[in-house]
C-alpha cells in the first residue's frame, strides 16, 4: 500500500526550529517555536515533544538555533566549547531514562574537542559546528527507515506462510517520536508498504494515552488497518486472536539487552513470552547505552500525579487518593526475541559483542 506523507514532530532549517505540540494533538495541530536550551528543556520535560529519538534531535538543534543567533557574542573557541557543552549538559537532565540526549550530548563535545585544535576562526568554527549538529535530523531518519527494513524482514521470516501479519505495538513510536517513519512503529509501516500488515493491534497506553492520542493519529493519518486496545485487554487479546508479533520501543538498552521502555511494556513482555509470541525492541544504537550492564542501573523518571488523577484537566479520581506513577518499566533480556537496530536484528545476548564490533569498522564520528 501508498502511505501518505509521514508527520513531521520536528521543523528545522537553520535558524529556525518548530516542534508539534504533541499536548494539544489530537485536538489541534500546533507547532511551537523553539529558540534556546532552556525552550527545549522546558518542551522536553513537560513532553511537548517526546520519543527518545525526537528528544534528542530537539535538544541538540535547540543549541542550534541558539548558537545560530547569539554568535556574534563569541569571541573565543573556548566560549563557544563552554556554552555548548553546559547547554548539552542541562538538555540531559530534563528527562532521565531516556539515554539518546547523552548520546547526543557526548558525540557532539567529542567533535568538539578536536575541532578546537584543528580550527580557530570563530566564524568558521561556528559553521562546521552547525553542519555538523544538523547531520542529527537525517541520520534519524535514514536510521529509522533502515530499521523498519530490517524488522519486517525479521517478523516475515517468523512466519514463513503467512503473506498477512497481525502485530501489537504500545506507546507511541512513529514520526511524532523521532524525526520521522519511526522505530516500531517503522517496522509496521514497512510491513504496510510491502503489502504484509494485516492489522496493527494498539495500547492506549495508560496514563499519558500516547497510543489513543498519537499513535491513533498516525494510524489514521496514514490508512494503516489498526484496532485500539486498553491496556488491561492484551492478555485476552493474546489468547484469543492470532499475533505474529509484539513490537515495541526504546528508551534505553543495557549491554545485555535489558530495555527500558514506555510502563506496560514488562507486562506485554511476560504474556508474549507466556503466549509464544515473539517480542521485538526496536531501537537506533543511540538508544543503546554499554555504558550500563543491566536495566538494574537504569534511573527510572517518575511522573506527577496529575497525568493518571486528571485526563485533560478532568479530575477522574477521588480526591486526595496516593500515586506511583513511573513513566517506565524494564523488560528483562530472556522475554525479548530480538533487538532491531539500524545494523540489523540482534539477539540481547549478543548485543554487546555485535556493536562493539561495529564501532570499530565503521568509522563516523555518529555510530
Amino acid at each position: 500500500m501508498e502511505i501518505d506523507q509521514p508527520l513531521k514532530a520536528i521543523q528545522y532549517q537553520r535558524g529556525s526550529l518548530l516542534i508539534l505540540d504533541q499536548l494539544k494533538l489530537p485536538d489541534e495541530t500546533v507547532y511551537i517555536s523553539i529558540n534556546t536550551g532552556a525552550d527545549a528543556w522546558k518542551a522536553i520535560h513537560t513532553m511537548s515533544i517526546r520519543g527518545a529519538p525526537a528528544i534528542a534531535v530537539c535538544g541538540v538543534l535547540s543549541v542550534a538555533v541558539e548558537l545560530y543567533h547569539s554568535r556574534s557574542k563569541f569571541d573565543s573557541i573556548s566560549s563557544i566549547l563552554q556554552f555548548v557543552t553546559d547547554q548539552l549538559n542541562y538538555l540531559i537532565t530534563a528527562r532521565p531514562t531516556a539515554v539518546n540526549m547523552t548520546d547526543a550530548a557526548k558525540t557532539i563535545i567529542d567533535y568538539l574537542i578536536p575541532l578546537n585544535n584543528k580550527q580557530q576562526n570563530v566564524t568558521l568554527y561556528i559553521n562546521e559546528l552547525l553542519d555538523f549538529m544538523e547531520q542529527f535530523l537525517q541520520r534519524d531518519l535514514d536510521n529509522n527507515q533502515s530499521i523498519g527494513k530490517y524488522g519486517a524482514e525479521a517478523i516475515r521470516q517468523n512466519v514463513k506462510d503467512k503473506k498477512k501479519l497481525t502485530v501489537l505495538t504500545h506507546c507511541n513510536t512513529g514520526s511524532l517520536a523521532t524525526v520521522g517513519f519511526g522505530t516500531a512503529l517503522g517496522v509496521i509501516r514497512q510491513l504496510a508498504v510491502d503489502n504484509n500488515l494485516q492489522l496493527t493491534y494498539f495500547t492506549e497506553t495508560r496514563p499519558y494515552n500516547q497510543g489513543s492520542r498519537l499513535t491513533a493519529y498516525e494510524l489514521v493519518h496514514d490508512r494503516i488497518p489498526h484496532t485500539m486496545i486498553c491496556d488491561s485487554m492484551a492478555g485476552l487479546l493474546m489468547r484469543t486472536q492470532t499475533l505474529h508479533a509484539v513490537i515495541v520501543g526504546a528508551d534505553r538498552v543495557t549491554a545485555n539487552g535489558d530495555t527500558a521502555n514506555k510502563i506496560g511494556t514488562y507486562q506485554l513482555a511476560i504474556l508474549a513470552k507466556y503466549h509464544e509470541i515473539p517480542f521485538y525492541v526496536a531501537a537506533p544504537t543511540t538508544s543503546i547505552d554499554l555504558t550500563k550492564r543491566t536495566g538494574n542501573e537504569i534511573i527510572i523518571e517518575q511522573r506527577p500525579s496529575s497525568e493518571m488523577t486528571t485526563i485533560k484537566g478532568i479530575n477522574i479520581a477521588a480526591e486526595g487518593v496516593q500515586v506511583w506513577n513511573p513513566a517506565f518499566d524494564i523488560t528483562p533480556n530472556q522475554l525479548i526475541t530480538g533487538i532491531i537496530t539500524e545494523h540489523g536484528v540482534f539477539k540481547p545476548e549478543e548485543l554487546e559483542e555485535k556493536l562493539i564490533s561495529l564501532q570499530r569498522t565503521i568509522k563516523s564520528p555518529l555510530l
